[in-house]
């Protein structure tokens, strides 16, 4: 049987969390982890509320996601994210050891992913999942800044 639960779908539910950024004047970009097809995390961007640099969806559902596993590792469970991870949450990635990485959007100015071995060797990498819808909620969000 096929699983209803794909990667389309679980980036659908990253681009709600990255809505919930927009609606707070955040860069939107959403973050959510799955394990055995359930979402153990979610998070969005959340640096401008919380005066914090390091606030960024991936950092917020990592340790999210830690504290629902009771441990620092992400074995076994994938991050779906709306923007391609930055060096910095790339690094805490690499730490978790997460099995996957999912993204829509391309990040050609800050994205991690022009840097070889920046994360972990086992983790499996996939872009471009909804790219078009996550680089439209980007423009749209720097568009109504200008």
């Amino acid at each position: 049987m096929i699983s209803p639960y794909d990667d389309t779908y679980f980036m659908r539910k990253a681009i709600d969390e990255a809505l919930k950024a927009y609606e707070l004047d955040e860069v939107p970009v959403g973050a959510i982890i799955v394990a055995n097809n359930q979402i153990i995390a979610k998070g969005h961007n959340l640096t401008e509320q919380l005066n914090d640099v390091t606030a960024h969806a991936e950092m917020q559902s990592i340790t999210s996601a830690a504290e629902s596993l009771g441990g620092k590792y992400l074995k076994k469970c994938t991050l779906y994210v709306t923007l391609e991870p930055c060096v910095m949450c790339a690094g805490a990635l690499n730490w978790s050891q997460i099995s996957k990485i999912v993204y829509g959007a391309k990040d050609e100015r800050r994205g991690a992913l022009r840097y070889e071995n920046i994360l972990h060797p086992t983790t499996e990498i996939v872009g471009g999942i909804l790219a078009e819808e996550c680089s439209d909620l980007m423009r749209n969000f720097f568009k109504s800044k200008r």
